[in-house]
């Protein structure tokens, strides 16, 4: 078992106490593991490692890949399929964790909070700049309609906030009425909503979903959040809607490139920045170990 990226220690505890020789490397790079990849009988990744079609058609021992997280865009699965090679994750282990980031978010852009806390550091008291907004009675557009897009509506629905969804699937009428939540296109999602957080999956479909002609749509003082995929919104688009006050402000997880290049969105002051860290908790990474250790050694015993 090669292990690719950091995950928690007690997933290592597992995979030896079940009786796998285990490697850990968790900074190898993609030449590294296309050479040592015929080694192994399965690999173990969180979202840092690729594994390509070549990787795995070098990998001629390969039984299964672990995912460490929720999305499997980082493996090629039509590859993997080919060869008969079984592709495990964990997509419930990260959704608490986001939820309570995107809630931060909320209330962050609201509050104003990063401003009013670098202000505070730099010995100014702007007491009457920080008029911000109670979130109860405001208006949630939540484009994909998951297990992270309900989990935010619940939080939101409790905080007294109206909600919009946006799906591909049709929500039933029950899910709908646990949130009094609507269910409506993506333009009506962004035009009557006064924050939109985006819970979409990578891939061609969701490929620059938002781009200008979307963010065109939204509110002046509108704010958007992405915890998803980075390529999900069009980012150069975002920095122009951002200088040109279409919206209010934004709120990225996530990037086009990791680390981000973009230095025209990095030294906008409206937008709140974090390094990919939606999953990034204690208790997050232990269940994201362990449940995809546990299918993993499953998948192996089949």
């Amino acid at each position: 078992m090669l292990v690719c990226d950091p995950i928690d220690e007690i997933g290592l505890k597992m995979l030896k106490d079940s009786g796998f020789e285990v490697d850990y490397k968790p900074n190898i790079t993609a030449q590294e593991l296309k050479d040592v990849v015929p080694e192994y009988d399965a690999l173990l990744v969180r979202s840092r490692t690729k594994v390509t079609k070549e990787i795995i058609e070098a990998g001629k021992r390969l039984k299964a890949i672990g995912r460490a997280g929720v999305g499997l865009d980082n493996i090629d699965l039509d590859a993997a399929k080919a060869k008969g090679i079984k592709v495990v994750n964990a997509p419930e282990s990260l959704t608490q964790s986001v939820i309570e980031l995107v809630t931060g978010f909320m209330i962050a852009l609201s509050r104003y909070m990063c401003k009013a806390d670098k202000t505070m550091k730099e010995g100014k008291w702007l007491k009457t700049e920080f008029l911000g907004h109670e979130l109860s009675g405001k208006t949630l557009g939540i484009v994909g309609f998951g297990r992270i897009g309900r989990g935010v509506a619940k939080v939101a629905h409790t905080l007294g906030m109206k909600i919009l969804v946006y799906d591909v699937v049709q929500i039933d009428e029950k899910t709908l009425a646990e949130y009094e939540a609507k269910q409506v296109s993506l333009d009506e999602v962004l035009k009557n909503s006064d924050f939109v957080t985006l819970h979409v999956p990578g891939g061609p479909q969701t490929y620059h979903l938002i781009d200008i002609s979307k963010l065109k749509l939204m509110k002046p003082n509108a704010f958007i959040i992405n915890t998803s995929r980075g390529n999900v919104i069009k980012e150069d688009d975002l920095v122009y809607a951002l200088k040109n006050k279409m919206i209010a402000g934004a709120a990225l997880d996530v990037f086009e490139v990791e680390p981000p290049t973009n230095k025209e969105l990095l030294s906008l002051d409206n937008v709140i920045f974090t390094p990919h860290i939606g999953g990034e908790t204690v208790e997050a990474q232990r269940l994201a170990a362990t449940l995809t250790v546990e299918r993993l050694i499953e998948a192996l015993k089949q």
